[in-house]
């Protein structure tokens, strides 16, 4: 039993947690005070702790790939409030400005929308027409003299019916043909849809589509090895409804007029969405006032890859975006109007890690709150009494 006792006394000695017995304790009213201070402290540094250990982070770094994606997945929607969809077409080429394709299929597609001058669709959405894009002068003179071909070589080819009100061997070959026979005899003009000349005119475009815009959306997949996409007249001219023969000047005069490249763009994504990410395009929008212009925006495309904390991942893509609005008049030689996107792919590749802390960190940050703020509160407390009691001492020496 002795020495179990000295045993004791021995660890008694040890003890740092040593206990006031009650009847020394000194109960104050600033003491209770503090103590409910400690209290909230602890509970509104603990709920800090919680936060940043237990919520999810993300780290990122960033290196050098030797290989690129498969393909690039491109999603946009952009309007067009002044110009028919009519006169629209899209297409891609790659860095040498050959035509590369769009890979369309159940995934990959793209739509149109016309809409009235409110920006209100106009009946339903329809496959959008892809290729066929002319992107300078020379592509307007070569249309126009395989056109002009055409129309010598059907005229040469063909006779058309004037429905019975034509001379021996006269040919209608166009609805004007037909309506100046009928004109001749003081015939009656039948309905425009039973003459096939009338019918193979269509009307011009300021009847078809008079003030129209077009909605532009879809998802495309594109190549890694760098190039443009463009949204620029088609090669449908014949949507101007001119029965008689185009001059080059009338066709780039009448391309220029009525392709203004104002637009919006209300989504541009190169992949799929992740956490924090900023598509800084989405929402833009841009006018075009007086001048003829060609709108060019420059992209950094940077592969992108994400790690979840349940350990998946998606494969995806950040971008940074330049633009610069090229004037382009009639005649100059300086290209058509329409909006471009060239794009090159980036050999730096970014990786985000989503992670957590965990319970281990989050425990041990507890007990430092709850040790840090027993022991500053304590000392606020033993000075705030050793200054009360020095205090009442000088004043009863004083009385």
């Amino acid at each position: 039993q002795y020495y179990r006792a000295t045993m004791m006394d021995r660890l008694r000695a040890w003890d740092a947690q040593t206990t006031v017995l009650e009847e020394f304790a000194v109960h104050t009213v600033q003491g209770a005070a503090l103590s409910l201070v400690t209290i909230f402290a602890i509970l509104y540094l603990t709920c800090l702790e919680y936060a940043f250990h237990l919520s999810p982070v993300v780290t990122d770094r960033v290196h050098v790939n030797e290989t690129s994606p498969d393909g690039l997945q491109v999603e946009f929607d952009i309007t067009f409030p002044k110009i028919p969809c009519a006169l629209l077409s899209i297409d891609a080429a790659n860095p040498l400005g050959e035509s590369q394709s769009l890979n369309l299929d159940k995934e990959h597609r793209v739509w149109k929308h016309r809409l009235d001058t409110n920006g209100n669709e106009i009946g339903h959405r329809s496959r959008f027409e892809l290729g066929s894009t002319m992107k300078d002068e020379s592509h307007l003179r070569d249309l126009l003299m395989t056109k002009q071909q055409e129309e010598q070589q059907q005229e040469e080819e063909e006779c058309g019916d004037c429905y019975g009100a034509g001379n021996d061997g006269e040919c209608c070959n166009s609805c004007d043909d037909v309506k100046r026979a009928y004109l001749r005899k003081q015939w009656r003009f039948p309905e425009v849809n039973t003459i096939r000349q009338c019918q193979k005119n269509p009307k011009s475009l300021e009847e078809r589509q008079n003030n129209e815009g077009c909605n532009v959306h879809g998802i495309i997949a594109l190549s890694t090895g760098g190039g443009d996409f463009h949204i620029a007249p088609t090669h449908a001219l014949e949507f101007f409804g001119n029965e008689g023969p185009l001059s080059f000047e009338q066709l780039i005069n009448g391309i220029f007029e009525v392709f203004n490249c104002t637009h919006t763009i209300h989504k541009l994504h190169f992949g799929q969405d992740f956490p924090g990410n900023v598509n800084q395009m989405d929402g833009q929008n841009r006018t075009v006032n007086d001048d003829y212009a060609m709108h060019q925006y420059y992209i950094q495309v940077v592969p992108t890859l994400f790690f979840f904390l349940n350990g998946s991942s998606i494969q995806t893509n950040q971008f940074s975006v330049t633009e610069h609005q090229r004037i382009v008049n009639p005649g100059s030689g300086r290209g058509l109007p329409g909006v471009f996107f060239f794009y090159e792919v980036s050999p730096l590749h970014v990786e985000f890690v989503e992670k957590r802390l965990g319970w281990i960190q989050f425990l041990t940050s507890v007990c430092a709150v709850v040790g840090g703020a027993f022991s500053v509160m304590g000392m606020i407390d033993k000075c705030i009494y050793e200054f009360s009691k020095s205090h009442n001492k000088r004043r009863q020496c004083l009385g």
